[in-house]
């Protein structure tokens, strides 16, 4: 893809971190950028960052590893966009401490965002993806 203005991003984790960086550096391409987290105080800071510097952004509150969650963000990315051309299946958690420490629970949460998150991702966006007839990829 070599022009990305008025094209739409979705990324995933995007309140902070490396999802952050990139939604930041989507809306410098020119980019409509949607951002999805759960954390939302971090998600609302983001996008109100964001739109100070002129950029167009929707924000979502999305669990990746809810399809249904997933299912909405590309809804209402559609919505608002039209389209979606870039996918950044970015969220991902760590549960920290040692690995035998680790509860099932920790397991669990780490396998729903990790694994889930990118499989409801690409379920969820490539069939979009593969209609519009226009390059598009997903990261």
């Amino acid at each position: 893809m070599q022009e990305f203005r008025n094209k739409v991003a979705v990324v995933t984790g995007a309140a902070s971190g490396i999802g952050r960086g990139i939604a930041e550096r989507c809306a410098q391409e020119g980019m409509n950028v949607v951002l999805a987290d759960i954390e939302e105080p971090a998600l609302q800071e983001a996008t109100e960052s964001m739109r100070r510097s002129g950029a167009t952004v929707l924000s979502v509150r999305t669990d990746v590893s809810k399809a249904g969650d997933v299912e909405e963000l590309a809804r209402k990315t559609l919505d608002a966009f039209g389209a979606v051309h870039l996918l950044f299946n970015n969220a991902g958690v760590g549960a920290g401490g040692s690995v035998w420490e680790s509860t099932l629970a920790d397991w669990q949460w780490v396998m729903g965002v990790n694994l889930w998150g990118v499989i409801h991702g690409i379920r969820t966006f490539v069939p979009i993806m593969l209609a519009q007839d226009t390059e598009c990829h997903i990261v």
